[in-house]
């Protein structure tokens, strides 16, 4: 289609400031939005895709997706609409230079360099492919890279050209040569097909150039899909092997040889890096591409085949005038499995991996090699690496009501680290082991931490005061705070009905759950009941004596206190109540240790009535 001249305001919005570039599919324009007052770029398809209704439809449904795809690393899209008999997609107008014209000035890059930008490029895909997007056209000239390394991807909402066009001569040179195979040959893609897509490009971003150059789109389409690329190590030979690897996985002709999904390239990348810069890169498994099956109806499997024939009648040759090649066994004691199985086999060696057991040394990091490193041996001869496959697995005991030092010996025995932690139980005695985490037959690693649940005892609460409340009351109050009651009617001259004492005081500590005994006044006065003296805040030796004088026996209570030590709090009987004499006085003696969150003297039994010399009276 013609050019939109400058000036031209497309669908009423978007007037052209000037053309961008061009594509074989379409044209792209800086326009001004001038609802929004903001540059775009406007993408307006040439018109033989606009009669193609399938085309259209494409265009429509991958638009619509396109616009969904907010993420840092994918070009925003803004509108799409129709203008004189074409389509146009407005987008983000950015500013930098195409990934293509980096490479054309800047390469080859710095491994790290190119595996930063590669990831950037993998995460937009990523992105995609998790919302249902593919992007059918990954190449360099669809990437922009600002001042930064910053990149964003476009172009994920125009539909591809398919194998028809190929045909037709340049048009699709620039797409064929990052074309994947099943693309090349008019197949189904799918998110593999992107991830070869961008293998070419970290590929062709490591060495300044595409794996399979060509003169015409037909005769690189070929090559995607019955050559094998030129090995990263013969064009750039400090390249390292977990990069080549990672790159050469990505290129595997048939998609279920490549990675699953973007995250696993990603990982792969990381893993060179951490080789590159020092790291241990632990955790990715390398690959060795597979060579190319045969496809059937095809005279390219019979050629391979007697190269095969040749390359074999070659080295037969060879190897009868030279004799057998040695070579040294290289050092990869500590390496990572993966990476140690490509240095032995880029040493012309055949790796064989053997897992073992062990507390020392890293999972999947090489213990051992046999043969051991230096000596010399026949090219193509077995190297056994023996790995560590972490700590063993064993049981975990049962501990169950043994007690805490029992408990703990025996988990140490098996191997494993013991943090014990106190758990309240009213049912599981103090000192004795609930259980363990993991629990009892649950297979752990030895030397691993196991949490032993020994038993704290009943869990403590402050037992409330109710003396000078009624029995109802007194008894809700008590179930209110976890305990039970025990209401005993006595002969007293206080209010019938009234609480008179409790056992455990009020303000005291007492397992919850417990049973708190409370007298109940029965209004009917003793013939040898006598007033109770009070002796709340005098020493404890006072009120002995005091107590002790007025015919009652003396039970004495130390409890944590904000009061002076030895000072009594609260006391049962209360003072001036009604009781027999040669009964139990019980009085609570401050021991000078106030604990965060316990009762005191100022706690409900020594306020309440009864203590305070008003009951009974």
């Amino acid at each position: 289609m013609a050019d939109v001249a400058h000036g031209t305001v497309v669908d009423g919005r978007y007037r052209i400031k000037d053309r961008i570039g061009s594509g074989g599919m379409a044209d792209v324009y800086c326009a001004e939005d001038s609802q929004l007052g903001r540059d775009v770029a406007l993408k307006v398809l040439h018109r033989r895709f606009a009669r193609d209704r399938e085309f259209v439809e494409r265009f429509r449904r991958e638009a619509s997706a396109a616009a969904g795809l907010q993420h840092p690393n994918v070009v925003s899209v803004f509108d799409r609409g129709e203008h004189d008999g074409t389509y146009y997609i407005a987008m983000e107008n950015l500013h930098g230079r195409t990934l293509k014209e980096l490479i054309r000035e800047d390469a080859p890059l710095p491994q790290t360099r190119a595996i930063d930008l590669a990831e950037q490029i993998l995460q937009a895909a990523g992105f995609a492919h998790r919302r249902g997007v593919v992007h059918r056209d990954f190449k360099p000239h669809n990437v922009i890279v600002g001042d930064d390394d910053r990149l964003k991807v476009t172009d994920f909402g125009i539909a591809r050209a398919g194998a028809s066009e190929m045909t037709e001569t340049g048009s699709i040179m620039g797409t064929a040569q990052y074309l994947s195979p099943e693309q090349a040959q008019g197949q189904r893609v799918g998110a593999t097909s992107d991830l070869y897509s961008i293998g070419v490009i970290l590929y062709e971003m490591l060495t300044g150039r595409v794996p399979f150059p060509g003169d015409s789109a037909v005769s690189i389409a070929l090559k995607h899909v019955s050559e094998q690329p030129q090995p990263l190590r013969e064009l750039r030979p400090e390249i390292h092997p977990l990069l080549e690897a990672a790159v050469m996985r990505a290129l595997v002709k048939e998609p279920e040889g490549r990675y699953e999904n973007a995250d696993q390239f990603i990982a792969a990348l990381e893993a060179a890096r951490a080789a590159i810069t020092g790291g241990n890169g632990q955790g990715t498994e390398l690959f060795v591409p597979p060579p190319v099956p045969p496809r059937t109806g095809r005279r390219w499997p019979l050629v391979l085949l007697g190269l095969l024939v040749l390359g074999l009648a070659a080295g037969a040759i060879a190897l009868a005038l030279l004799g057998t090649k040695q070579v040294r066994v290289p050092y990869v004691v500590n390496q990572q499995l993966a990476s140690a199985e490509l240095i032995v086999r880029h040493a012309g060696l055949k790796p064989v991996a053997r897992g073992a057991a062990s507390t020392t040394v890293p999972r999947n990091r090489v213990i051992s090699e046999s043969p051991k490193a230096g000596n010399k041996v026949d090219k193509a001869s077995t190297v056994t690496l023996r790995y560590s496959t972490g700590p063993a697995e064993v049981p975990v005991p049962a501990v169950q009501n043994l007690t805490q030092q029992q408990a703990t010996g025996l988990l140490q025995q098996q191997g494993f680290k013991v943090k014990v932690e106190q758990t309240p139980s009213s049912t599981v005695q103090s000192g004795t082991a609930i259980g363990t985490q993991p629990a009892a037959g649950t297979l752990a690693g030895e030397g691993s931490t196991v949490r032993l649940q020994v038993s704290s005892g009943p869990q403590l609460a402050t037992v409330p005061g109710v003396l000078g409340l009624s029995e109802s009351d007194a008894i809700a109050k008590l179930q209110a705070a976890g305990f039970q009651a025990a209401p005993k009617t006595v002969t007293d001259t206080a209010p019938k009905g009234q609480v008179i004492s409790e056992e455990p005081v009020g303000g005291s500590q007492a397992p919850q759950g417990s049973t708190v005994a409370i007298n109940v006044s029965s209004g009917q006065a003793p013939s040898n009941k006598a007033a109770v003296p009070s002796v709340v805040g005098v020493d404890q030796n006072t009120a002995e004596l005091t107590l002790g004088g007025a015919g009652f026996n003396v039970k004495a209570v130390s409890q944590p206190s904000d009061k002076p030590k030895g000072q009594v709090v609260s006391q049962s009987p209360g003072g001036n109540s009604q009781a027999t004499k040669g009964s139990t006085v019980t009085i609570v003696v401050s021991n000078g240790k106030q604990k965060p969150g316990k009762g005191n003297s100022s706690g409900p039994g020594a306020s309440g009535p009864g203590s305070n010399g008003q009951n009974g009276q």
